[in-house]
């Protein structure tokens, strides 16, 4: 099969893949001129690095550049197609290469899928300048990537490409002739284009396929038939394949339907993002923000997160931001929480917008969650304490005589309903001050009343008992 032929096979993303810096689209903070790392790169003198960002942003574009830049042999191995073994055998070819004078950029994807022996096997060789190390991860290198590797490489942080961005990657695609779409007589509006472009969401890979899906059908008729009809799949009729023509070339919004149909925003249920997006939930909710904490809700169920995680975490909202500040919160979360279980999706889920809403707006407090934390440090510090006698329960004759039970004062008979002059913690710490209420919403209300407790509490306690 002649090259040109072989090349026509290959995906679009990969066919126009960039061959120079200036080629590449999104990543100016990293790569703009003057910046430190395209002086490197620009001048050969690489250095290991580990390069974290979302897929479809660029890490093995920019990893080819690299090799490119530096003249050196570039290696692919994917953490999660390749074992040790192959390891071990690239990284012998790269030591024969390097005592050949020649240096090696060893690109290694989801380089975080590796365990801590496989990453290992990378530092002698990182250390002897045998490689040039690139690891690409979409998972954040603190977590998921060895101290040891971490210290021998630079992390680079690349962000998702912006629809803009990747508009200008597909018109250059469209214009193309040598290895894009142009001389194909396509036409597409710019408005279309810019959807195709936002549509990607950050993957400049993810927008050149479908691209490249939306041309492929307007040259077979428009249709997800014609398309299979050209790619063999089904037979045709009697009057044959339908013959494409001038009008049949144009991306129409009717194909932009059928290309964009299943489209899904970037999510990875337990990674970065997801973590990330829960993150942001939480912290609107806390700021009172109920327009912000709606958005991250949608988004994490656009995402596919789990509705029964979504409800735990806003569950927890409701005792530990809200509190006794409105004790209401915890039951509306409960009583969300099994309307969803009755109804599932897509009917339950104004439930869980709801909640949020309700959550985010009501009066805050952690106040309770603060003076639970106190008394926790306080169990550690003091350790395993007598419970003093006047609070121990004294159910025999032998517990009463020995003191059990002695001077308790009953609360329902004094004066008020409370037994001020009764502590009420073990002996060697004496009374403490866990809970604080805020001036907000209830525990206004429970301020006030303790306040007025806990001074004539004080005040009792200090005359001698009878």
């Amino acid at each position: 099969m002649p090259a040109e032929d072989r090349d026509s096979l290959r995906p679009l993303a990969e066919r126009i893949r960039p061959h120079t810096l200036d080629e590449m689209v999104g990543q100016r903070r990293l790569l703009a001129p003057g910046t430190a790392l395209r002086k490197s790169i620009e001048s050969g003198r690489v250095h290991s690095m580990v390069l974290w960002g979302p897929p479809g942003c660029g890490k093995t574009t920019l990893a080819l550049l690299l090799a490119r830049y530096a003249d050196a042999e570039f290696r692919a191995v994917s953490a999660v197609l390749s074992g040790l073994p192959e390891v071990r055998q690239v990284l012998a070819e790269a030591a024969q290469r390097f005592a050949e004078g020649r240096r090696t950029v060893l690109f290694v994807d989801e380089v975080h899928r590796f365990n801590k022996a496989q990453q290992d096997a990378f530092l002698p060789h990182i250390e002897r300048g045998t490689i040039l190390f690139v690891g690409a991860t979409t998972e954040n290198p603190s977590f998921e990537l060895n101290s040891a590797l971490l210290s021998r490489c630079r992390v680079h942080v690349m962000e998702a490409v912006s629809a803009d961005d990747i508009a200008t990657a597909l018109q250059f695609a469209l214009d193309d002739e040598t290895r894009g779409l142009g001389g194909r007589g396509l036409r597409i509006a710019p408005e279309q284009l810019q959807t195709i472009a936002t549509a990607a969401d950050g993957d400049v890979r993810r927008g050149l396929t479908l691209l490249e899906i939306a041309a492929e059908l307007a040259e077979a008729g428009g249709s997800l038939e014609h398309g299979l009809l050209e790619h063999g799949s089904i037979e045709a009729g009697d009057d044959g394949a339908p013959e494409s023509n001038a009008a049949e070339k144009t991306i129409t919004d009717d194909i932009l339907a059928q290309v964009l149909a299943d489209r899904t925003r970037r999510f990875d249920k337990g990674g970065e993002q997801f973590y990330d997006q829960i993150s942001a939930l939480h912290k609107s909710v806390r700021s009172s923000n109920p327009d912000a904490a709606l958005y991250w809700l949608a988004r994490m169920l656009d995402g596919g997160c789990d509705p029964s995680y979504l409800m735990r975490r806003m569950t927890r909202m409701a005792v530990e931001d809200i509190g006794l500040a409105d004790p209401r919160a915890l039951q509306m979360a409960i009583d969300a929480w099994d309307t969803y279980e009755r109804l599932g999706s897509p009917e339950g889920d104004l439930a869980l917008a709801q909640l949020a809403i309700y959550l985010a707006s009501t009066a805050k407090s952690n106040a309770a969650y603060k003076a639970f934390g106190a008394a926790k440090r306080d169990v550690e510090e003091y350790g395993t304490q007598d419970v003093p006698l006047h609070l121990r329960n004294a159910p025999t004759k032998l517990m009463k005589s020995i003191g059990y039970g002695k001077n308790y004062r009953y609360d329902h008979d004094s004066e008020g309903g409370v037994a001020l002059e009764q502590t009420g913690f073990p002996d060697a710490m004496g009374e403490r001050i866990y809970y604080a209420p805020v001036e907000r919403g209830l525990e206004l209300k429970l301020k006030e009343n303790l306040d007025r407790l806990r001074a004539e509490r004080a005040q009792a306690q200090r005359k001698p008992r009878e």
